[in-house]
Parts: C-alpha cells; structure tokens; sequence
C-alpha cells in the first residue's frame, strides 16, 4: 500500500496548492499543505479518510473554507488516526515557529476533531493568541493520567509525555479555545474535564453523540462556526444559536428518543415524538408516537393538548 504522500490524493493537493503556496510530506504518514491569500489564518488537522469521504471534492475542510472566504491556510493532513505524534510534524512546527510563521498574520485558527483536535490544542501553543476550536478532543493517551480510557490501546506504546503531549496546557497561551463535547459519552466528558482553563470554554453538545464533527456537518454549522472564528465573531451565543439546528436533523432526534427509551420515559418520547412528525412530516416518528400513546392511554394517561398528525 502506498504511503500517504505517493497517493494520487496527495500529488492532486500538491497541484492544488501549487501557485498559492506549498505541499511539504512529514514523513510517509502525514502532509502539509499551505495556501497563502490574506493575514486571516485557519490551521486545520485533518485525516485523508474523511477528506476523500466527504464529497467537498476532496479538499480539507480548512483549505475549501480558506479558498471560498479570501484566507489563507495550514492544512495537516494524517494518512490514519496517529494523533499527529511523530517527530517530523514536531520538526515542522519547530521550523514554524523559528522562522516566526504565525507572526506573519493578524488571526488564526486552528481547527480539529477527535485525534486531529487534540493535535490542533497541542500544537496551538507555537501560535500565542490563537483561536481554538476543537471537537472532542482527547487530552492525553498516556495511561498514567488517562487509563480509564480503553478505547485507543494500540496508542499506549506512543510517547504523551514529551513535546507537545499534555494538550490542556498546550492551550495556556492561546486568545480563546472552545472544547465541544457530548457530555453524556464519559470519556469525552472527562477528557473535556482536563481541558479545563481560564481561557477555555467547555460547550456541552447534549445528544450529538460520538461522531460531533458529523452532526455538526450534518447541520450545515460547522462551516459556520469556523467562519465566525476566522471573522474574529465566534462566541458561546454564536454557537448556541447555530446549535438549535439540531432540532431538525432526525439522526439526533433520533437519539433523543433511544435515550428517552433507554430510560423507559414514554411519556416525554410521546411528545418528542409527535412533535418531530408535525415539524419534519417523519413518518417512523408518527407510527411511533401513535404507539406510544395507545400504551399511555392503556395505562390511563393522556397527553396533553393532544395535536392533529397529519399525513407524510
């Protein structure tokens, strides 16, 4: 199997990014690639897999986003999840910062999801005053802090505990960094838990599940809130706002209702219920709440102000 940097992928977002700026291989499983256009920087870590699956015609989300908004970008690219822990994306940064590379703009943001957000907090320290975003980040794999964590094993024989490792206070000198996690998957609330900083803001995602970049891209929010933070503008009240989209994506009402009858709550799923198929038409969610309520009214309860359901 070829390795990252002898794909086909690669030698295109070579070519890509050619005029504008450069394609530099890490080592046989990571990549950089940069395009130059304004002062306004997005950083992103991503993984080749997602890029090539995510038919935004197989750019990284923070080059598609620099492109269509006039800035510039950094894009990391991994060839599989490695956490970026490899000594040549350690020497790259190195060079970054000798060479005062983020001096050279008035914003950046460095953006990533799961593996890739952990390598955007820990590497945003060679950037003082960077903007954060990063989407359920783990903090550390070393098994000394982190060993409740069984879900990444095979990652235990790679070092956290040297350069760039303890994400958290890799964050110490950044602007502002914003942690999105679901609160009810336990490792990620507590590997949020560690991320805990003056200057970092905790956003609970109640629902959204192990896959938050997914849901966010599912919205149509997560180009946003990456916008709004190269526009200087991203806030708590920004992403809240953009997060009452979730209401009308069934994949997460979906899950509102499996956790409602999990906890055996027919009552309140009745009414999630009924309200999904009155706002989306969702047949499954109609034939269920009309389940839900032949049982509730065997058992002698009745919803109230009950609704007309309409037809699909």
């Amino acid at each position: 199997m070829a390795h990252l940097n002898e794909t086909d992928w690669a030698k295109g977002l070579a070519q890509t990014v050619e005029e504008t700026g450069y394609f530099e291989p890490l080592g046989p499983s990571h990549c950089a690639a940069f395009h130059d256009d304004s002062p306004v920087l997005l950083v992103s870590f991503e993984s080749q897999q997602i890029i090539e699956a995510s038919g935004d015609g197989a750019l990284p989300r923070g080059l598609r986003i620099a492109q269509e908004n006039g800035w510039s970008s950094l894009s990391l690219i991994c060839e599989r999840d490695t956490w970026f822990r490899d000594p040549t994306v350690f020497a790259y940064f190195d060079r970054l910062v000798d060479e005062a590379f983020f001096e050279d703009f008035d914003r950046v943001v460095f953006y990533g999801a799961g593996p890739c957000g952990y390598a955007a907090a820990a590497f945003s320290v060679t950037a003082p005053g960077a903007t954060v975003i990063a989407v359920q980040p783990q903090a550390t794999l070393d098994p000394t802090i982190t060993g409740w964590d069984e879900r990444f094993r095979a990652m235990r024989r790679i070092s956290f505990t040297d350069r760039y490792g303890f994400a958290p206070e890799m964050l110490d000198g950044v602007g502002a960094a914003f942690i999105l996690y679901d609160p009810f998957q336990p490792h990620d609330a507590m590997h949020a838990a560690l991320f805990a900083r003056p200057a970092v803001t905790l956003l609970g995602c109640r629902n959204l599940g192990d896959n938050i970049e997914r849901m966010l891209r599912d919205m149509d929010v997560l180009d946003e809130i990456l916008i709004g933070a190269c526009k200087g503008a991203f806030t708590p009240a920004m992403f809240w706002a953009l997060y009452r989209s979730r209401r009308n994506l069934p994949r997460f009402m979906r899950q509102i209702n499996a956790r409602l009858a999990n906890k055996k709550r027919p009552y309140l799923e009745a009414l999630v219920c009924r309200n999904v198929a009155l706002r989306l038409n969702g047949p499954r969610f109609r034939a269920r709440y009309e389940a839900l309520e032949t049982q509730l009214a065997e058992e002698g309860i009745q919803l109230p102000q009950p609704l007309e359901m309409g037809t699909a």
